[in-house]
């Protein structure tokens, strides 16, 4: 069964590598980019760039829909602390 994803590109995929699109972008909200930022940390990245506090990981209740900074409680065990088990599935894969 293939499916489109994202809605409205044209791009048709099974279930498998929209499960696997999504995970990649679940972990890009938690990855550093040229500038030494985090997604998740929208406007307060420059903290967290400081010396003691670059490798501070929030797992943020829930994201931005447009920019996917963090919002809600930063605290949270729940479901977004799964991305660490994503990032090792998406590894493991690899290898």
């Amino acid at each position: 069964m293939l499916v489109e994803c994202p809605i409205g590109s044209g791009n048709k995929m099974n279930l498998k590598q929209v499960a696997d699109e999504l995970t990649k972008r679940v972990i890009s909200l938690f990855e550093k980019d040229a500038q030494e930022k985090r997604r998740i940390y929208g406007k307060y990245n420059e903290f967290y760039k400081r010396p003691g506090n670059e490798h501070l990981v929030l797992f943020y209740e829930y994201f931005h829909g447009d920019d996917g900074y963090g919002l809600g409680a930063s605290h949270q065990t729940g479901w977004t602390s799964l991305v660490a088990q994503l990032i090792n599935e998406l590894h493991e894969k690899k290898e």
